[in-house]
């Protein structure tokens, strides 16, 4: 019966990931909040995949996505507390950023896209157990994407052609939430909350021709909703194994997915 549940869960797993990407999405899969290494203190790792669609603004909204894969290391002791840091590669994508409303201007690509830029994440939590069922608890999460991103587009401005290229740098996330966990049967955690969200990152966009709708001094752009909410489960699977899936909701929706080992 176990193994059927379990079955039954990472289909649904992979159902809600597979949903969730056709809608837009928000900022780093937090995890439940008590930590699930051994109550004596101990390791857990996990490998993850999230999926990240914000709005970004400056002058105007951006609407930027993010697909990121990444390893983790946490230590957590007495079921009570948890730090952890985590490693990984991102890809981003803007849409609509290279488009322009001159009809005199055409270019070879309206979104920018980057491959698989370096990220390192930190993070710390800490629960309190109101009884054998409930808990309340709390994190602080920071993301930096060490490598900057950068895309080129090339068009012509009334039949004269250029070559722009738009960098972003500097690319940040600070998360702080509270939340509620509750005890569910089969050992599945349930938890759920809200949280403030800090993004944003340095961009230029420099022509190698005079064209101003393709040229940027350095400048910034944070994200448009700071507040949001949370909720995940984090679920036993086998010989120390368990499958975390998780939802954010702020001005767009989130998803990630985890596997964790305990040692």
């Amino acid at each position: 019966k176990f193994f059927t549940v379990n079955c039954f869960v990472i289909l649904l797993a992979v159902l809600f990931i597979f949903t969730i990407r056709s809608a837009a999405m928000a900022a780093g899969l937090f995890g439940p909040l008590q930590t699930v290494s051994k109550e004596t203190g101990g390791l857990n790792t996990a490998i993850g995949y999230f999926y990240h669609e914000d709005t970004y603004k400056n002058d105007v909204d951006h609407t930027v996505r993010l697909d990121e894969i990444y390893s983790q290391a946490a230590y957590g002791v007495k079921n009570i507390w948890e730090v952890y840091t985590r490693v990984g590669l991102a890809n981003m994508k803007i849409f609509d950023i290279f488009s322009s409303m001159d009809a005199s201007i055409m270019t070879d690509q309206d979104n920018f896209e980057a491959n698989w830029e370096f990220f390192g994440t930190i993070g710390a939590k800490a629960f309190y157990p109101i009884n054998s069922i409930l808990g309340i608890g709390a994190f602080i999460q920071g993301t930096y994407y060490f490598s900057d991103f950068t895309d080129t587009v090339s068009g012509t401005k009334g039949g004269t052609p250029f070559i722009t290229e738009l960098k972003v740098k500097d690319f940040w996330d600070v998360n702080f939430g509270i939340g509620v966990q509750a005890a569910l049967p089969y050992g599945i955690k349930f938890y759920a909350g809200p949280y403030i969200y800090y993004s944003g990152a340095n961009v230029s966009m420099h022509s190698y021709i005079s064209v101003p709708e393709y040229y940027l001094d350095d400048d910034t752009i944070r994200n448009k909703s700071i507040v949001g909410g949370f909720t995940g489960l984090d679920i036993p699977l086998t010989k120390g194994f368990r499958l975390n899936i998780e939802g954010q909701f702020a001005d767009r929706v989130s998803a990630g997915i985890a596997v964790s080992y305990i040692y």
